[in-house]
């Protein structure tokens, strides 16, 4: 048991074959490495593998005590089976044959959420997140969030909220509705900290607990020699430079960048845990290795100085 375990939450995305697939047995690996390092937070949802990360988490907890441990999931999208899906779909590889469509009715989300705890195996989930809801806001907040609200009045779940990329989504969310957890990926990072100036605060201000994903930024964080990923895309060239300049001033203290990279988000109070995307055994405790390296306050004030937003 690692003590920056507590302050971790194991996403669901890499285990479920984003960007290459994953095998049962290294996934199985992969969630067991997380277990045994002392992780008990673990973060899924239908779009991760059209269903795939929710079954595999399912099967992996089902001999645990339910106390042990808790599991959010997120609302938004509702899968239907298609034997044409194409492998690949949505940048998940080895997948089930199954198609997204967005729904955040109040129907909609009642239906996902009993497919969920299905595939879970469970009856209850600790969190339940609106999930990307950019481009149907109205609904979401007039239909999805009303529902979260009844399943948390019913036990269903015990906190809700929203799990975006974009600070104005979040901020939406922050300001008109009664939700407890905001999860916000790529925007409160070494490069990329536009989180950072309203979001966090307003959180704070009322007492939402913030998890930061995405803190490699899809990658060019984790190795800006060798990674050109940001934001899932090929990174853009000034992007890249920073990071390169970010791991030489690294590399001066003997530091890794993607030590400074998992650390970063955690220096801020509002901030509850960070959520890795690790898909195995490997990636796992190489991030949690690079929690435990110490990071020297000089090297946190130069980087400090490096973000691009």
């Amino acid at each position: 048991m690692r003590p920056t375990s507590s302050r971790v939450v194991l996403g669901g995305a890499g285990y479920a074959g984003l960007y290459r697939a994953v095998d049962e047995r290294t996934a199985a690996t992969a969630l067991q490495s997380a277990w045994d390092n002392g992780i008990r937070a673990f973060d899924t949802a239908p779009h991760y593998g059209g269903g795939l990360s929710e079954e595999r988490l399912g099967r992996f907890l089902g001999s645990a005590r339910r106390a042990e441990f808790t599991v959010s999931t997120k609302v938004g999208r509702l899968l239907y089976d298609d034997p044409a899906a194409p492998d690949g779909a949505e940048m998940f590889y080895g997948a089930p044959k199954r198609s997204r469509r967005r729904d955040y009715s109040a129907a909609g989300v009642r239906r996902s959420v009993e497919e969920s705890l299905l595939r879970l195996g469970l009856d209850r989930v600790d969190q339940l997140l609106v999930h990307d809801p950019d481009d149907h806001m109205d609904q979401a907040l007039s239909e999805a969030l009303p529902e979260l609200e009844r399943l948390r009045a019913r036990g269903v779940a015990t906190g809700i909220g929203v799990g975006v990329n974009h600070v104005d989504v979040a901020l939406r969310f922050v300001r008109e509705a009664p939700i407890d957890h905001v999860l916000i990926a790529g925007r409160y990072s070494l490069l990329d900290r536009r989180a950072e100036t309203e979001l966090l605060p307003e959180c704070a201000r009322r007492g939402i607990r913030v998890l930061v994903a995405g803190v490699l930024n899809s990658g060019v964080l984790a190795d800006p020699l060798r990674q050109g990923t940001f934001d899932y895309v090929a990174a853009d060239p000034a992007i890249i430079e920073h990071a390169r300049a970010m791991h030489t001033a690294c590399a001066a203290y003997d530091v890794p960048l993607r030590a400074a990279a998992v650390q970063f988000p955690l220096r801020h109070p509002a901030v509850g845990a960070i959520v890795l995307g690790s898909g195995t055994r490997e990636e796992i405790e190489d991030s949690l290795d690079m929690l435990d390296i110490p990071v020297p306050q000089e090297l946190w004030a130069e980087l400090d100085g490096g973000a691009l937003w």
